[in-house]
């Protein structure tokens, strides 16, 4: 399948302002590192960090686009040269990984699981852990399911921590043990680009633990539907919040509760695209998305009217 390629006449470069028939353009410079959303000013990072000439092209563009998942030395450098970057990756790179996850959730009150994080497998000794058998244990990367297990025992607990033991020997660090929820085969993912949300429950018949599409789930977009705009209403504070807008949430409803509530799960800043309708209908929601970014970015740019103006006489 080809990527598709969202043209210049998506980001217009020039904003038109008219007051009293005097037409005052307001010149947004727009840098793009996405090759599947095109401006007059496209660059690719060559190497892991960026060149003296990418360093040049941030510092004069008025608004910078990055690609999903891009790296740290790059988002940085973006976010010191220019004010406007999309993806808001912030949250990303200061609470990396599900552990820091689990510090970003507790941070900001929202409700999640019961969480216990590890640096490595020696800070764990001696702990007297909150919750009973059966819980989660999770190592700080992988995912659709990978690296996550449910431990119904001692021995599955010390199978753990020794595969943890291992990991640390090749430089990969932390894990969570967290309380298990029993949701009857459901989770919901909510995926955020920019301003929009886009709610599906991924469902495991016989209610199994591994609610994961890659495990054998399927999408239902229907069901409960007052459980979804519950779990969107509190996503769009916590966005708001955060900056967040590019990622897909996943959240867990206790299943039984009388008052469910949506507990904050995961964050994936990187999503498959098959429970939004597939590749293409996501490009062309980020396309939505950035367009209307940049829009906010041309208004913020230009500024308020002057105070002799009367507010009729202006027509954008």
């Amino acid at each position: 399948m080809s990527r598709p390629i969202f043209p210049l006449s998506v980001f217009p470069e020039f904003c038109f302002l008219k007051l009293n028939e005097r037409e005052i353009a307001v010149t947004v410079n727009v840098l793009s590192y996405n090759r599947c959303l095109e401006t007059d000013n496209n660059r690719i990072l060559r190497g892991e960090v960026p060149s003296a000439e990418d360093i040049r092209a941030m510092a004069q563009a008025d608004a910078i686009i990055l690609p999903q998942g891009c790296r740290e030395s790059l988002y940085f450098a973006a976010r010191r040269a220019c004010r406007h970057v999309f993806p808001n990756y912030d949250v990303f790179f200061a609470f990396p990984a599900k552990t820091g996850q689990a510090a970003l959730f507790q941070k900001m009150g929202v409700p999640h699981p019961q969480t216990l994080a590890f640096l490595c497998v020696s800070h764990y000794s001696g702990i007297s852990l909150p919750f009973s058998y059966p819980f989660v244990f999770k190592f700080g990367w992988g995912g659709e399911g990978n690296n996550v297990f449910l431990i119904r025992s001692a021995a599955e607990l010390h199978q753990c921590l020794v595969l943890a033991a291992g990991y640390e020997q090749q430089g990969k660090r932390g894990f969570l043990v967290q309380q298990y929820i029993a949701t009857g085969g459901r989770s919901l993912r909510v995926v955020v680009i920019g301003r929009d949300f886009y709610p599906y429950w991924r469902c495991v018949a016989g209610g199994g633990f591994y609610t994961n599409l890659a495990r054998g789930a399927f999408i239902d977009h229907e069901s409960l539907p007052h459980l979804q705009q519950q779990a969107v209403a509190v996503l769009r504070d916590f966005c708001g919040a955060t900056g967040i807008n590019l990622a897909g949430f996943d959240f867990l409803f206790a299943d039984g509760d009388i008052n469910q509530i949506p507990l904050f799960l995961e964050i994936n800043f990187c999503f498959r695209c098959r429970g939004l309708g597939g590749v293409d209908r996501y490009h062309r929601y980020l396309e939505q998305a950035v367009k209307a970014w940049l829009a906010e970015v041309r208004e913020e740019m230009s500024g308020p009217l002057p105070l002799d103006i009367a507010a009729e006489d202006a027509i954008l």
